[in-house]
């Protein structure tokens, strides 16, 4: 799987979520394309991740 450019192994087919959670993302603070397609926050628990796709996380942070 491909991550913001970055080659991954994913071992098994784990949910966006899932995905997010253990990578330490706030699943919150992101926004998330999977295969050149944005994957609403609504749908991050029923998207599916395999090693064949490619993804851009980009997480927003605060300032003043």
């Amino acid at each position: 799987m491909r991550v913001n450019g970055t080659q991954q192994q994913l071992k098994k087919p784990v949910s966006l979520a899932q995905y997010l959670r253990q990578e330490g993302y706030n699943e919150g603070k992101v926004a998330v394309e999977k295969n050149g397609e944005i994957v609403p926050k609504s749908r991050f628990q029923d998207a599916i991740l395999s090693d064949a796709d490619t993804l851009e996380i980009v997480h927003f942070v605060g300032g003043g």
